[in-house]
């Protein structure tokens, strides 16, 4: 890679714009808190319940970062990180718009998969676009 300005630049806006996935996880987490008397409200649920509709996240980020690595070798990393993007797009209008808690849960564990994803994705490929020089701090973020 060439290690001019403008390359690197553009490296910085890839890492920028890969890590995302971390923010859209810390925010997504931070929310789903401020939600849960409505969520039980809406879906008429008892405390196990609601808890599993927030939790259920973490069902499919366990799936997604195990999967994730396999499916970016064959398919790569940027189209995966693509994938994963529209799979966060997905969970949140089908969160929003939920009728039951079943339908909830199941756009949760969409939003997991993209996150466990994400997760795996975002430093291999900022790792693999960054400059020797910058590599391990890039990576980092």
């Amino acid at each position: 890679m060439d290690t001019g300005q403008g390359s690197f630049g553009q490296v910085l806006l890839i890492t920028a714009v890969a890590t995302i996935g971390g923010f859209l996880f810390g925010f997504d987490s931070g929310v789903i808190n401020g939600t849960v008397d409505g969520l039980r409200v809406a879906f008429n649920s008892q405390d196990v319940g609601t808890g599993f509709n927030v939790a259920s996240m973490l069902l499919g980020c366990a799936v997604g970062a195990a999967l994730a690595g396999t499916l970016s070798d064959a398919f790569g990393r940027r189209t995966m990180m693509i994938v994963a993007a529209a799979c966060f797009i997905i969970s949140a209008w089908g969160s929003g718009v939920a009728g039951s808690s079943a339908e909830f849960v199941v756009y949760r564990v969409i939003g997991g998969l993209a996150v466990g994803a994400a997760s795996v994705m975002s430093p291999a490929y900022i790792s693999e676009v960054a400059p020797a020089k910058y590599r391990g701090r890039l990576s980092s973020i």
